[in-house]
């Protein structure tokens, strides 16, 4: 069987994005050798803070398009503090490029592993395995750009839930439990996190959610309002399986997740669409320690990982597949030992050091 080729996009970020980015790409050509059925090719695309300073554009439509043909795109942290538009707001491509492309669920796996960090006491939190999707085109980030301070007296965002996009996402995450069902051979869970006794919006989002309930009735359903979420997941995470919730409140209960797992340098992201897909660190661009060598590679080379399961699943590619599972591994493996152990989570290996311990894992 001939070889599949992957045309992958690559944003290198900002800050220490570019620092993560490279030994994320060298661990990649390391496990893609390991296996026959399948090859990495990169095209270099530009976007980010610094871009914009540059040239007045954070993500350029060219990129944007270049992106859109890939198989797959790998995005690096973006943005910097000190480099804003006009209205006072942060660059934020990343979303951008998320609503250009239509990637409605937004993936964030929550995991704790043997030697890694340890939040909870409890012994049940030490193989922590769930996933929160959190919808990443619609919600409160839907008109991010038309927030209004009216007479200096008040402040308008709007929040906006579709039909059509929540159908999709929903779809998904009932697949994804379902996937999840199959390969831990346990019964498959999914709970819709909303505030559907305050907000019209969320009542809306939870009926759309309980209609689909209704085509995979293998999986078992469940709804809880978000703050009661926040406190079961410092309570009892084991308990948890799928979690599927709108975009603003799956941005704050993702970053409880990596707290869950002792750090954002150990949190992996992707954003997926009916045709493509985005893989990067939940953190951002870390502009105290830029040029250092400090940064933790770790999610995005997770991130990775997550981006070769995906090929695998999407183009019937099990060579993909496998090495993504075995990549996860080794991350995983190294992160629990002091040559994996970055200063995020107590350690003091620097970037090349935690790469070199998750190649050395894999072979």
């Amino acid at each position: 069987m001939k070889a599949r080729s992957f045309e992958i996009a690559v944003f290198e970020g900002d800050g220490i994005g570019p620092e993560i980015m490279a030994p994320t790409l060298s661990v990649l050509e390391k496990v893609a050798g390991l296996y026959d059925g399948f090859s990495l090719n990169y095209t270099h695309l530009p976007a980010g803070a610094l871009h914009y300073q540059n040239t007045g554009e954070a993500l350029p439509a060219e990129s944007v398009a270049a992106a859109g043909k890939s198989d797959a795109i790998l995005l690096s942290a973006m943005g910097l503090p000190h480099i804003r538009k006009p209205d006072g707001t942060e660059l934020v491509p990343q979303i951008d490029l998320r609503i250009a492309l239509k990637l409605f669920a937004g993936v964030r796996p929550v995991y704790t592993f043997k030697g890694g960090p340890r939040v909870l006491a409890d012994e049940r939190a030490a193989e922590l395995d769930f996933v929160l999707v959190r919808e990443s085109i619609e919600g409160l980030f839907a008109h991010k750009d038309e927030g209004q301070v009216i007479d200096n007296d008040h402040a308008i965002e709007t929040m906006r839930i579709t039909r059509a996009v929540s159908e999709q996402l929903f779809d998904f995450s009932f697949k994804l439990a379902q996937s999840r069902a199959r390969k831990l051979n346990r019964p498959g869970k999914l709970m819709c996190v909303d505030k559907a006794n305050v907000f019209r919006s969320f009542w809306f989002f939870r009926e759309i959610f309980n209609e689909r309930a209704a085509q995979f009735t293998d999986i078992e359903t469940s709804a809880m309002y978000v703050d009661a979420v926040a406190m079961k997941m410092v309570q009892s995470p084991w308990d948890l399986d799928v979690m599927v919730t709108e975009n603003m409140f799956g941005d704050i209960l993702s970053d409880l997740g990596a707290g869950l797992m002792g750090s954002l340098g150990l949190a992996p992201s992707a954003d997926i669409g009916e045709n493509n897909a985005v893989f990067q660190p939940c953190h951002g661009s870390a502009p105290d320690i830029t040029g250092q060598g400090l940064a933790n590679p770790m999610a995005m080379i997770l991130s990775g990982a997550m981006m070769l399961e995906y090929l695998g699943e999407k183009f019937d590619c099990i060579d993909a597949e496998r090495a993504g599972l075995a990549l996860k591994a080794a991350a995983l493996q190294a992160a629990g030992t002091a040559a994996g152990k970055g200063r995020d989570v107590g350690g003091s290996a620097n970037t090349e050091t935690i790469a070199t311990a998750v190649v050395d894992c894999l072979t």
